[in-house]
């Protein structure tokens, strides 16, 4: 007896993909056979093998239980927060680190050389 219609539910429950620089995220919704639910993360690189010469995906999958998902909600949200409090701190204490905001006007004038501003001049003053 094959109970294809189950089989499909478990894979395809609800899916959402992040591409985010040379990695993509997906988060997969799957359900137990006792019809829970619950949640893969997978991350998926791109690699070259250069034995092979071809591309191939690279991929680390992480299974989360619903009476975890609290624990790992709270522990996520405090790392976040301690990584952006960190940097900002670290941007406001180191100023190498601020982005700067301010900008200054240059003519392409400015980027010439005075040596070769000199032979500009003699090279003009010969034509004429």
């Amino acid at each position: 007896m094959e109970d294809t219609g189950n089989k499909d539910r478990r894979e395809e429950i609800f899916s959402r993909a992040i591409r985010a620089g040379k990695r993509t995220y997906f988060f997969d919704v799957k359900a137990t056979r006792s019809n829970e639910y619950y949640l893969t993360i997978t991350e998926s690189k791109r690699r070259f093998n250069n034995d092979q010469g071809k591309f191939f995906y690279e991929k680390h999958k992480l299974f989360l239980y619903k009476e975890d998902f609290d624990k790992f909600a709270d522990g996520f949200e405090d790392v976040i927060g301690f990584i952006k409090r960190e940097n900002a701190a670290e941007t406001e204490s180191s100023p190498d680190l601020a982005v700067e905001t301010s900008h200054t006007n240059v003519e392409f004038e400015d980027l010439t050389s005075e040596t070769e501003k000199k032979e500009l001049t003699s090279t003009e003053n010969q034509e004429i």
